[in-house]
């Protein structure tokens, strides 16, 4: 994520903080100076905040690790000012696996509450629970009080938070993945709306989580309709058949002559019949900026690349382009280059079936519909 500088690794994975987190830093010294503290206040109540986003961090690890399990990479982890964000390549696809993930953030949560628990009452330091308590307690005591409410508040049906992926889950087991991502979005959607009128008269971050919340869930509910268009669809049906293949010892000259000569942004670098490498429009920009137009395609291109067989479906290629983050696949058979599937043609062919779909069953259908279509 951009603006986000990263301050440690765990597990391979990145933890980021972003730009943004040191305004919360900011916002609780500032409060803590209003109430009538002095420096020392300000400096504990920041301390205690960082101590505070280290449970968040842990939460977020809960997660990654838990879909670890499933094989699913996590590509980092940021703190940002309204929590935590673990970025997985995606949710797994079995709803019981899914629920799991969901559920292995608050359960981090709450082994870190129990731990504090037990260590205030062997130590003699828990206090009766007062109104001044989540401001002057004792620090382990008002950090359990935060853990309980972060596992209540993330257990929430506010989709796609925990609890929201966890309704989801429960539902995808009984009726489907698509309409329990509907269900569970417009559930979201309502809490992100109570959220909002919540932030209105108390708690301006509550404003932000609605935002968060209902993008979201519009969001998560967009890419289930795609998934589900694009099920059981063979890649043959959506991949460019008429293309340009470049050779390695070309010239990046030669590239930018047939890439201004049509559409075509990405190129397969092709040696022998064999399929070596991919030339991106990024890939060609900066080469031409470091080391100009006579420079051979080779020193450009990328010879790591995912690849796509004519007959998978397009759910699991498009879930491959999402996760590599490019934009186009060469599409191999028994080792030969046979097409292209990019991210273009695919927007295309999700544009023209939804057309059909309009024709032949009305606006505002769900895509599930056009299934026994094609």
């Amino acid at each position: 994520m951009k603006w986000s500088i990263r301050i440690a690794t765990v597990a391979g994975i990145g933890i980021y903080v972003h730009a943004t987190f040191v305004f919360i830093l900011i916002w609780v010294a500032m409060g803590s100076l209003s109430r009538g503290g002095d420096t020392t206040d300000a400096i504990r109540d920041i301390i205690f905040v960082l101590a505070l986003f280290g449970c968040v961090v842990l939460h977020e690890l809960g997660h990654a690790l838990a879909a670890k399990r499933y094989g699913i990479k996590t590509r980092d982890i940021t703190l940002l000012p309204i929590g935590g964000l673990a970025r997985l390549e995606k949710m797994p696809d079995k709803p019981m696996q899914e629920l799991v993930v969901a559920l292995a953030g608050p359960a981090v949560n709450v082994v870190i509450a129990a731990l504090l628990f037990v260590g205030l009452q062997i130590t003699g330091l828990w206090q009766p629970f007062t109104a001044e308590l989540m401001i002057d307690g004792p620090f382990l005591q008002r950090l359990y009080v935060v853990n309980i409410f972060l596992v209540l508040f993330n257990m929430l049906p506010a989709f796609p938070m925990d609890g929201g992926r966890a309704l989801r889950a429960i539902l995808a087991s009984r009726i489907g993945q698509l309409r329990a991502t509907r269900i569970a979005a417009s559930v979201g959607q309502g809490m992100a709306l109570l959220f909002g009128f919540l932030g209105l008269f108390s708690n301006p971050f509550l404003i932000f989580i609605a935002l968060f919340v209902w993008m979201g869930a519009t969001a998560e509910y967009g890419l289930a309709q795609t998934e589900a268009l694009l099920a059981d669809v063979p890649v043959r049906r959506a991949m460019v058949t008429e293309f340009h293949v470049l050779g390695p010892k070309q010239t990046l000259g030669e590239a930018v002559a047939v890439t201004l000569a049509g559409p075509q942004a990405d190129f397969p670098i092709v040696e022998a019949g064999d399929v070596i490498g991919v030339l991106t429009q990024t890939e060609l920009l900066k080469g031409l900026s470091d080391e100009g137009r006579d420079s051979l395609i080779s020193h450009a291109m990328h010879s790591e690349f995912e690849t796509a067989s004519p007959d998978e479906d397009l759910e699991s290629a498009f879930k491959r382009l999402q996760i590599c983050q490019c934009r186009t696949l060469p599409v191999l058979e028994h080792g030969q280059l046979v097409g292209l599937l990019t991210r273009d043609n695919l927007t295309a062919f999700l544009s023209i079936q939804s057309a059909l779909m309009e024709r032949h069953h009305g606006p505002g259908h769900g895509p599930e519909l056009l299934k026994p279509m094609i």
